[in-house]
């Protein structure tokens, strides 16, 4: 099905303690709870930055999502792993602040699921380059009343953890915008 990334995750129990580390995709196939992040990126109308997943991802691939989210690596702090993913996807730096995390399990596609103890980081930014093609094939700036109008018409076209976030986390959220 899928070759080893050699990738690790950080495993956790479920107040972020960590218990042990394990290959990346192995997680995901048995759905082990593990570090995750997912950042939120605002400009100053507070318009939310989406990107669109590369198509070939080994999962939700061609699905919209927040600005960048991934896995810290076992020696990383969230906010260090954070600012380099931004780097690496999306070509930018920016300044995240952590905000709150929250656990999630969801079977995705490939038969795989995500069983994520999530921090979200919360920072603002007013302009992106061309992303890395491997990773996003589209970005974009919503306002937040047009993505929820859309999520809920087209709840398909949205990974997973994004969709948590946006319908049960959005009070926290929007604290710290």
């Amino acid at each position: 099905m899928f070759e080893p990334t050699g990738e690790h995750v950080v495993l956790v129990d479920d107040l972020d303690r960590e218990v042990g580390t394990m290959e990346k995709l192995e997680a995901h196939v048995k759905g082990i709870r593990h570090r995750a992040f997912s950042v939120l990126l605002f400009n100053e109308k507070g318009e939310h930055l989406l990107q669109r997943r590369a198509s070939d991802k080994y999962h939700s691939g061609g699905l919209w999502s927040n600005a960048c989210c991934s896995h810290p690596r076992p020696t990383e702090s969230i906010t260090q792993a954070a600012e380099r993913r931004l780097e690496e996807e999306l070509g930018l730096k920016a300044h995240v602040a952590p905000a709150f995390f929250f656990e999630y399990r969801e079977e995705l596609d490939n038969a795989l699921v995500e069983h994520e103890l999530d921090h979200v980081l919360i920072g603002k930014i007013e302009s992106f380059g061309p992303p890395n093609p491997e990773e996003v094939s589209e970005m974009k700036f919503i306002s937040e009343e047009n993505l929820l109008a859309d999520i809920e018409k087209n709840p398909q076209d949205y990974t997973a953890w994004f969709k948590i976030l946006m319908f049960d986390h959005l009070e926290k959220i929007n604290k710290f915008k």
